[in-house]
């Protein structure tokens, strides 16, 4: 997928695609169930909510957060009838404040709902910032996570008597190759390199012990992949 506005960040932290991860507390007799998905976006985000409140549809509260995009730019919560501040904001705190690394804040794309089954006890405003922030960095201590890099996709032209050659060179070099394209006059190669230009420059030169200073390196756009953790 190529991107038209490119974020500052080249990585950050999600969940795989694909799956929801779910998880049960129960505090003071309530029933805190959390629910994490992968949510590129808004409409995402909103269609897990919708589907909760089906699937769970006697449940008192479905209180929710999001964060989404590489620099996150994108933060949502809801309340859903607690008491303003004590379950979405503690939420979007557990989430905007988890660190993938030491010091490293980078969790996004990711959607959290809370369904609240009420056991008769009442928290309290600090008891309910306490029980929805838990829930939701409980789950994500137990979340399978991965990075998610933003990867630049070159190309170069090479003769097809050499494209074997290179391609396997660059391969033993530890570089990701993508397609290899095969024209009349030429065979292209394609790589994805670490969107720095340290990365670029070093694949430039590379390229160049490898065929002579003939091969030169074309940009493509851009691609977004997830490297497990």
């Amino acid at each position: 997928m190529e991107i038209e506005e490119e974020s500052r960040a080249t990585q950050y932290t999600t969940l795989p695609a694909g799956s929801d991860f779910r998880h049960e507390l129960e505090i003071r007799r309530s029933r805190f169930i959390t629910v994490l998905r992968r949510a590129p976006d808004e409409d995402s985000a909103r269609s897990l909510v919708a589907g909760l409140r089906r699937e769970f549809h006697d449940a008192r509260h479905h209180c929710s957060a999001f964060v989404i995009g590489p620099d996150r730019m994108i933060q949502r919560s809801n309340d859903d009838g607690e008491p303003s501040g004590t379950a979405g904001i503690p939420m979007l705190e557990a989430l905007i404040k988890r660190e993938s690394a030491p010091g490293v804040l980078d969790l996004s794309d990711v959607a959290a709902v809370v369904v609240r089954y009420f056991g008769g006890i009442l928290l309290g405003a600090g008891g309910l910032v306490r029980a929805y922030s838990e829930s939701v960095s409980t789950a994500l201590d137990l979340a399978p996570l991965v990075q998610r890099r933003r990867l630049r996709l070159c190309a170069v032209e090479v003769d097809h008597a050499d494209a074997g050659r290179v391609e396997n060179e660059l391969r033993n070099a530890g570089y990701v190759m993508a397609e290899t394209g095969y024209e009349a006059r030429h065979a292209i190669l394609r790589l994805a390199l670490e969107d720095k230009p340290q990365s670029i420059a070093d694949a430039r030169s590379r390229l160049a012990s490898l065929t002579a200073g003939s091969a030169e390196l074309r940009p493509e756009g851009s691609e977004w992949i997830d490297v497990p953790g």
